[in-house]
């Protein structure tokens, strides 16, 4: 190809791939430099699933209610360590402790608040790595005294392990990319000059599932049933790579 010929294909490649402006970035090649972006995405199965167990306890003074809760949440912890929950994996989220109101009608037909005791509340997190037993220990929980589950999600204990995979096969995205640009303008396709991971890039490493619940305990029952599905995981890679003389 003459120098003048791989000139124009150059140029011509060039406005062919330029986006317009307010459009997705798209791949270039000026300035002797070929610019793409990779992008990949990946379906990860969790590796574990997490659940905060809630006791709700009245009484009449303080240190009744309190003790209510306390008991039932020692029974919480005792009940994961059947599930062989490691210690690690185990942890209070929250204790409260405060007082209650009723409201009385009162002759003129308004309404007043009197005290009504206390309300105490004590909440653990559990995370299981064995996920099939997590709806079987939600329900024994409940049977124990349990009486809410602030929340259920799924997550990835190594998350970072599957972000970098998924960055490594954006690269490779974007080195395909270059590689056929290069061969469609008739250049040799040079080394990486510039390489940056945007920042609206990644992935949540938990699958929330939002659901706060109180429940009441209806004697011995069927596991609560839960479907962890997949966590997915993106990434973008901006890379410039030069033109080889």
């Amino acid at each position: 190809m003459s120098a003048r010929v791989g000139t124009l294909a150059l140029a011509a490649l060039a406005v062919a791939w330029i986006a317009p402006a307010g459009a997705e970035e798209a791949p270039t090649l000026k300035d002797g430099r070929i610019h793409v972006v990779g992008r990949a995405r990946a379906e990860t199965a969790p590796d574990f699933a997490s659940v905060e167990i809630g006791v709700e306890a009245k009484g009449a003074t303080p240190a009744v209610a309190l003790d209510a809760a306390s008991s039932a949440a020692k029974g919480l912890i005792a009940l994961a360590e059947t599930f062989k929950v490691p210690e690690a994996d185990i942890g209070t989220t929250a204790v409260t402790l405060q007082p209650v109101t009723r409201s009385v009608p009162q002759p003129d037909g308004s309404v007043s608040e009197r005290a009504d005791g206390y309300r105490a509340a004590n909440t653990i997190r559990l995370r299981l790595a064995d996920m099939g037993r997590l709806g079987d220990l939600m329900r024994r929980a409940l049977e124990i005294g349990a009486n809410r589950i602030e929340g259920v999600s799924f997550g990835l204990r190594d998350p970072d392990a599957a972000e970098a995979a998924v960055r490594v096969a954006a690269m490779k995205d974007a080195t395909m990319q270059a590689t056929r640009l290069a061969e469609a303008a008739g250049v040799t396709l040079g080394r990486v000059v510039a390489i940056r991971s945007p920042a609206e890039a990644g992935s949540s490493p938990y699958a929330p599932m939002p659901a706060p619940m109180a429940v009441r305990s209806k004697g011995r029952g069927a596991p609560v049933p839960l479907v962890a599905g997949t966590i997915e995981t993106a990434a973008d890679v901006s890379a410039t790579f030069a033109i080889a003389p």
